[in-house]
């Protein structure tokens, strides 16, 4: 019998409420996202949704979790400690793998406080690091039939920007990750928080280094790539090898409503298997129905367009 893998993504859950705000820790930008948080952002993501929806996919009873960024909202260190007390609900670190998003790592340090070392059992790989040592992106784990490819696209950025950057030394470290787990038969879902293609995100808001980034996934291959960022369902394609690259972005978890053009809470529930050496990719998403109810919203195969 064909081996499936149900992987849960998760993204931008925005943990409210702000606690912990000091002014230490003000400056342009952190005031900025607060009043922003107190004008609007507070009425729409909601942690009892967010809770909600945790529930919903803890009882699909997954094999993994993978969380994509934005857990915090002005990267404070109170923050850090409440969406730390989430994940562990959600699972221990064998069950959920995390990476941080531009709200997590918002506007430089605050003493010795960071998500990469609040989350940091969150955010290793399965080649026996030691626990005492910092994060390192790209990281691996192996799970069962896949190999989850975690990268870091947060950086700290000025007011009015959001926009992240991998870097050269994540994107040289990339190809040979992922050609190496393509020798291994294993199938490879790539995380990271910004829309990882060009043109996918406003300047501002986009991921600087898309371009490279994408050249490597052209070149070596991966059979899903997930993100977050823009609070949005989104479906793109890349081509590696004759075959196609799902790029799957997904809406906020914790949004009570819908604000704008974004939608209401929901997250995907994805289906990996390899059949006569392809690798079928079924995508349910799961989201608030407009009552209040989790529900199925839709799934489909991801299969590459002619």
């Amino acid at each position: 019998m064909t081996e499936t893998f149900k992987l849960v993504h998760l993204s931008d859950v925005h943990l409210g409420p702000i606690v912990g705000f000091h002014p230490r820790h003000m400056n342009a930008k952190r005031a900025l996202g607060l009043v922003n948080w107190h004008r609007g952002r507070r009425r729409v993501h909601l942690r009892p949704v967010a809770d909600l929806i945790a529930a919903d996919a803890l009882a699909q009873n997954p094999d993994h979790i993978a969380v994509t960024g934005d857990l915090a909202n002005l990267g404070l260190p109170g923050e850090f400690a409440a969406a730390l007390t989430w994940l562990e609900s959600l699972g221990d670190p064998q069950h959920v793998s995390v990476v941080p998003g531009n709200h997590d790592i918002y506007s430089g340090r605050i003493g010795t406080a960071s998500c990469l070392s609040a989350w940091a059992s969150f955010m290793r790989g399965s080649d026996g690091v030691d626990d005492d040592q910092p994060v390192h992106f790209p990281y691996v784990r192996k799970l069962g039939p896949v190999a989850l490819i975690g990268l870091n696209s947060a950086v700290p950025t000025p007011p009015f920007v959001a926009a992240g950057r991998l870097g050269k030394s994540q994107i040289a470290e990339l190809g040979p990750i992922l050609d190496r787990l393509a020798g291994e038969q294993l199938i490879r879902v790539v995380l990271i928080h910004h829309p990882p293609l060009p043109d996918q995100a406003p300047p501002r808001r986009a991921l600087q280094d898309a371009v490279e980034l994408t050249e490597v996934l052209e070149r070596y291959g991966a059979e899903l790539v997930l993100h977050g960022h823009n609070h949005r369902d989104m479906l793109a394609w890349r081509t590696s090898a004759g075959r196609g690259i799902p790029v799957v972005g997904v809406a906020s978890a914790s949004a009570a409503v819908r604000h704008k053009d974004e939608p209401s809470a929901r997250y995907n529930l994805i289906r990996l298997r390899r059949e006569d050496g392809i690798v079928h990719v079924d995508c349910e998403t799961r989201g608030l129905d407009g009552t209040g109810v989790i529900t199925s919203l839709g799934r489909r195969d991801l299969i590459a367009p002619e």
